[in-house]
């Protein structure tokens, strides 16, 4: 069917792409009567779905469109609790049960170590997160031009969704956001807008230890909290310091750069410090705004475990941690080998690894700011060679350069710990013509509602070949 606004569709959802949402194709004639495939993308299906779209400029190869209606009903599906879930793009998966989530990221992790040679039977099955609500110990919201707190639409990076609530952060977390957002319209604030490159708000992060239960809140705007918003920045800290004593950090960040991103030029301490504790494995850490510490502190807990039960690290036994952030790996193996050396390119992350492992009284551990691949040189110099290697990259991965390192470096046990698995499987495959054999793959979901997964994995050296 066609109308003004488009062509009236019946597809078939038969996967779902990196983002989520489901894949269809449908044939239809050109100009010429010929046949011609357009592929369709839509969010918010499920596959083996049927569902009936409206395609504007269907004579292209590829579109997005959302679905009008869902003829044929996947059996998981649900109705999503949040009311912004089919604007608010924080979440892709609400109207997915639990249990599928899982399944699909356990597929996932599997396909991609099959397309790589290995063994799909060695991955596990996801493991899950006894409630997927409420997760989050980090929020970044972001202002919209009129001043209005949220977080942006699915697929529109300029257009910000108003919140009344989010159901993956902390509860508290929420509640101190929403007075925020009340305390910018009692004053009539006006948020940055990004085509005019004008206004003052930008982004609030929220960060809270679920173990101590202390709250961050960080304020990033365009200019200081100067004389003009004194009055408001005063009725800020009243209203925060009465309402919230849980927050043991409010902080004004300047942030005049044109990208947006939560950085700082200038910090202002309005209460409190500059940073907060939290803990894990029973080790504390200090967290300021920028340091990054894994967003789901319970599942952040099994990793650890995980990483140590396949490590099976011991007091006679060097270790290197590389990617090793502020120490969240370090620390609790350091307590269980000989030697630790932590290496990390961002020079803050070692300042607080080597402030945390003091706090902690760890007197075992080294770490080196270096670009991973000369700082495994470094180590291996004045260190010597380690039986146990962890290494938790970025999302894009270590690369070849940093694998094939790690290869000739021999160590005995590597436990590897990804984000991404894709880049995980590109990665170890390089792994192989140094003689290390795959032995378990355990996938850990992180961040219900998305399609992210955490894996954790143990490679062993076969020592008859070296």
């Amino acid at each position: 069917m066609t109308t003004t606004k488009g062509e009236m569709w019946e597809a078939e959802i038969k996967s779902l792409d990196q983002k989520g949402s489901g894949q269809a194709e449908v044939w239809r004639k050109n100009e010429l009567g010929n046949p011609k495939k357009l592929r369709l993308i839509i969010p918010q299906t499920l596959p083996g779905e049927k569902v009936r779209v409206m395609v504007d400029q269907p004579e292209r190869k590829l579109r997005k469109a959302m679905p009008e209606e869902v003829l044929e009903v996947h059996p998981e599906r649900m109705s999503p609790p949040c009311p912004h879930f089919e604007r608010c793009g924080g979440c892709v998966w609400q109207h997915w049960q639990y249990e599928g989530q899982l399944r699909h990221k356990t597929n996932h992790v599997k396909h991609a170590i099959e397309e790589q040679g290995f063994n799909p039977e060695l991955v596990q099955d996801t493991i899950g997160v006894e409630s997927p609500w409420h997760y989050r110990n980090k929020m970044e919201f972001t202002f919209a031009p009129d001043g209005s707190l949220g977080l942006h639409e699915q697929g529109n990076f300029r257009k910000i969704i108003s919140l009344e609530t989010c159901l993956i952060a902390g509860k508290e977390m929420v509640e101190a956001a929403m007075e925020v957002a009340t305390w910018v319209k009692d004053h009539q604030l006006k948020g940055y807008d990004k085509d005019l490159h004008e206004g003052l708000l930008r982004h609030l992060m929220v960060r809270q230890s679920f173990a101590t239960g202390e709250v961050m809140l960080a304020l990033f705007a365009t200019e200081a909290p100067n004389t003009h918003l004194k009055d408001a920045v005063e009725d800020l800290v009243k209203r925060i310091e009465e309402k919230f004593p849980q927050v043991k950090s409010l902080l004004w960040l300047e942030n005049t750069d044109w990208a947006d991103r939560t950085q700082s030029e200038e910090s202002h301490v309005l209460a409190g410090r500059d940073f907060i504790y939290d803990e894990m494995d029973g080790y504390r850490f200090r967290l300021w705004f920028n340091t990054f510490f894994q967003t789901n502190p319970v599942q952040a807990q099994k990793l650890v475990d995980l990483a140590i039960e396949m490590g099976e690290p011991k007091k006679s036994e060097k270790m290197i941690d590389l990617f090793c952030g502020v120490g969240t790996f370090s620390l609790p193996f350091a307590s269980k080998v000989g030697k630790l050396a932590g290496i990390e390119i961002v020079e803050s992350s070692i300042e607080s690894a080597k402030r945390n492992a003091k706090d902690n009284g760890l007197e075992n551990t080294f770490f080196l700011a270096k670009d991973a691949r000369k700082g495994i040189d470094e180590i291996l110099e004045t260190f010597g060679r380690p039986e146990l290697l962890l290494l938790d990259p970025p999302r894009s991965g270590a690369g070849g350069k940093v694998m094939r390192k790690i290869g000739r470096s021999k160590p005995e046990r590597i436990v590897y710990v990804s984000c991404n698995p894709d880049t995980f499987a590109t990665d170890i495959k390089e792994l192989e013509q140094f003689g290390y054999t795959l032995d378990i793959v355990q996938p850990v979901d992180l961040f219900p509602h998305t399609v992210h997964v955490e894996v954790v994995a143990k490679l062993t050296l076969n020592k008859d070949l070296n």
